[in-house]
């Protein structure tokens, strides 16, 4: 071996040395404090080591006698698809290289709080963005320096040059299409991220209701064996399954993630019913009103998923789409008489599976203060749920295929077939979801307005359009304009699309991080 090769072998065994396991780690420094030397501890992302990481860590190794360096993993980097743009070995790798450092761990939470407990530091160090605590969106800062006061420690802020990882990925990396970075850089020269999270900060005093079908969906996951020898089937070795709450009841819980509190207005069935289930998936500041819809189970949408490849091999319907009963109708009638006026924005979720008769869409429209709609098609209504059932709407967010069936217009011109629905209910303001091309949104009095989609990875799509919906008219009924609508809701979308069906819900701590990531 050459001189040059064993030295590179030699630093990379040097590098590896440093990264050991948290609990390895916690004993470690344990061993070193024991001897009288001063522990210092910093934690974050490092998805692009930079020389204001290296000022950082370097001032932060000053501070005491031992620099142990925490890294976010992968599932907790939260600043949307695609990051980190390095795995979390790869980042740990790079600040262990860093001559001051001493040891490197993979930290096993979100956030450095039980860290700092765990590890026992004299010294928590941040950077100069965290000195005004005000301004981290995520509020975490004051959990950390609580942590660090309540093991003994002290907090302390670095002050020398800053760079902004997320602004050098924005720029150098090409993490996104070239047009959509063209779409970004005008968006950033017109608004700030403090003017688009300002909107998301209003929507915490909005009192919003969602009305709709709640649907349980369900994967089962599977791997292929073969065919089977009596049939001409394809036969499948189970593995697992999981549940999600979708429909109405993943609306509901995306808005959670903004507002106070949310209203949830929805039926489930009187066999099959899951009410179990569902009332461990709702967010704690979900208040929900279940009608029964008699004689039909709850909706259960289940997708038999291969386990390898992630791809659905069949998806089964188990609900009863006829209309609500009288008995299960006059409740919703009455439900929503009672509460309409109290709510600043009514979501109407219709799946078109028989709960939103033409009584219940009459109350809705007559009653509501602001009334956003989405008419879902899906397998069970193609061609049968319509917009139009809504002669007045003050917002309403639709598919392509879905405007499409409501003109009868397969691959018309996006715009002509918007103002056509425009013109057929009473309503001034629309979005247009066209998946990786982005949205359409339209009011008369602003005309058409574009927005890109910022989706790096698609593994699910189902629930993105909830997700769209339930934040868009947030900001919708705010009025918020069209390019930050788009901007807001094309983030909502692709943080969507990265996940299995509703495994999560978005909330104003993800949103905002994505957007700042996305702003930089």
């Amino acid at each position: 071996m050459s001189k040059i090769a064993m030295a590179q072998n030699s630093n990379r065994n040097s590098t590896d040395s440093k990264i050991v396991p948290l609990a390895a780690l916690a004993k470690l420094v344990s061993g070193h404090k024991s001897q009288g030397k001063r522990l210092v501890h910093c934690h974050g992302v490092f998805d692009l080591v930079h020389p204001g990481h290296i000022r950082h860590l370097e001032e932060a190794k000053r501070q005491g006698d031992v620099l142990a360096v925490t890294v976010t993993p992968d599932e907790y980097v939260n600043k949307g698809p695609g990051r980190p743009v390095f795995n979390q070995r790869l980042r740990s790798e790079s600040v262990a290289a860093l001559q001051c450092v001493d040891y490197v761990a993979i930290n096993e939470w979100p956030t450095a709080v039980e860290t700092v407990r765990l590890l026992r530091p004299d010294v928590y160090v941040k950077g100069p963005d965290y000195a005004q605590r005000e301004s981290d969106p995520t509020g975490r800062i004051y959990s950390e320096e609580a942590a660090i006061l309540s093991v003994g420690g002290r907090i302390h802020f670095t002050n020398d040059i800053t760079f902004s990882s997320s602004h050098l990925i924005n720029s150098y990396l090409n993490v996104l299409p070239p047009e959509t970075e063209e779409w970004l850089r005008t968006f950033r020269d017109k608004h700030s991220a403090d003017e688009v999270i300002k909107y998301l900060e209003g929507s915490a005093n909005l009192r919003v209701l969602v009305v709709g079908e709640a649907i349980i969906d369900e994967y089962v996951f599977c791997e292929a064996i073969g065919k089977s020898t009596k049939d001409p089937i394809l036969a499948c070795q189970y593995i697992g399954t999981k549940a999600f709450a979708g429909g109405s009841l993943a609306i509901a819980n995306h808005l959670a993630g903004f507002c106070g509190e949310v209203g949830l207005l929805t039926c489930l069935g009187e066999t099959e019913r899951r009410e179990d289930i569902i009332r461990e998936a709702l967010l704690p500041n979900v208040r929900s009103v279940f009608v029964t819809k008699e004689g039909a189970p709850t909706i259960q949408k289940r997708r038999f998923v291969d386990n390898y490849s992630q791809n659905k091999l069949l998806e089964l319907y188990i609900m009863d789409d006829r209309p609500v009963g009288k008995e299960a109708e006059n409740a919703l009638l009455e439900a929503l008489a009672a509460v309409l006026k109290d709510y600043d924005l009514v979501i109407a979720a219709d799946y078109g599976h028989g709960m939103l008769t033409q009584p219940v869409i009459m109350s809705l429209c007559q009653g509501s203060r602001f009334l956003s709609v989405n008419t879902q098609t899906n397998a069970g209504n193609r061609g049968f749920n319509a917009i139009s059932k809504y002669r007045r709407a003050d917002y309403v967010c639709l598919a392509s295929h879905e405007l499409s069936i409501e003109t009868r217009m397969r691959g018309g011109n996006p715009r002509d077939l918007l103002l056509e629905v425009a013109q057929r209910i009473d309503c001034g303001r629309f979005t247009e979801t066209r998946g990786k091309e982005g949205s359409l949104h339209y009011s008369p009095e602003v005309g058409f307005i574009e927005a890109p989609a910022f989706a790096v990875q698609v593994s699910d799509r189902v629930g993105a359009g909830d997700a769209v919906l339930a934040v868009t008219s947030l900001l919708v009924v705010q009025h918020a304009p069209w390019d930050i609508v788009g901007f807001v809701g094309n983030v909502a979308g692709a943080q969507m699309v990265a996940e299995l069906g509703n495994r999560v819900t978005v909330n104003k701590t993800s949103i905002t991080k994505h957007i700042v990531s996305l702003m930089k």
